[in-house]
């Protein structure tokens, strides 16, 4: 699944994060970015096994992982690389609709389904199914299957300090409106990932994931 080369490549460009190393580091880049392709091929052509819906979406293996570079809006840090990539699998777009994805990065791999980093318009979409349909996410948090493959819950990468404008501190999905995009996610060893036989455990958390994939669809 994920070569060693790569996690070596991550590991490096994590404290390495300038253009001339990654401009001396090319066909190391270029290697990963290879490996990155070929995952997500793998999880589309086994995505009849937990979700048929992305099963029958084309996908266009290139576009389906983040890039490197960070533009400024969606940089966390002062970083201007990512060493931590998220490989998608999805019937749309990673920016505008839900889907699966897994999350490489040495040290802190996952994978689980998610709206991570959205467009303004997915974002008010998003904001406004969590406002119309509080209960609907309620019982999705509160399903059995769900809780033992995700006990964190819901969970993001970017949560704002207070409700944004519209909307009111005392609604019932006030603490998800603060996040920026939100998900799921399981954490999973660097090791097991070596390993090409991960993709069944990437199906079963696919599977238990994709009741929210659906919920927000």
């Amino acid at each position: 699944m994920v070569e060693p080369e790569t996690f070596r490549f991550l590991a490096d460009l994590a404290v390495n994060n300038r253009k001339s190393w990654m401009d001396e580091h090319r066909d190391e880049r270029d290697a990963a970015l290879r490996n990155f392709t070929g995952i997500a091929m793998t999880l589309h052509d086994y995505a009849d096994r937990f979700d048929p819906f992305l099963a029958e979406a084309g996908i266009k293996p290139k576009q389906s992982y983040t890039k490197f570079f960070q533009e400024p809006r969606d940089r966390i840090g002062r970083a201007l690389y990512r060493s931590g990539v998220d490989i998608f699998a999805n019937a749309g777009h990673p920016a505008e609709d839900f889907g699966y994805y897994l999350h490489i990065e040495p040290g802190s791999c996952h994978a689980g389904a998610a709206l991570f980093q959205p467009s303004k318009a997915a974002l008010a979409r998003l904001r406004k199914r969590l406002v119309d349909d509080p209960e609907g996410l309620k019982d999705l948090l509160a399903d059995p299957e769900f809780k033992k493959a995700f006990p964190d819950g819901v969970v993001t990468r970017k949560a704002l300090g207070a409700v944004p404008d519209g909307f009111v501190s005392s609604d019932p999905a006030a603490p998800y409106l603060k996040m920026v995009g939100l998900g799921c996610r399981k954490d999973l060893p660097d090791a097991l990932l070596l390993d090409d036989k991960v993709i069944d455990l990437l199906i079963e958390i696919f599977r238990a994931a994709s009741s929210m994939v659906r919920h927000f669809d």
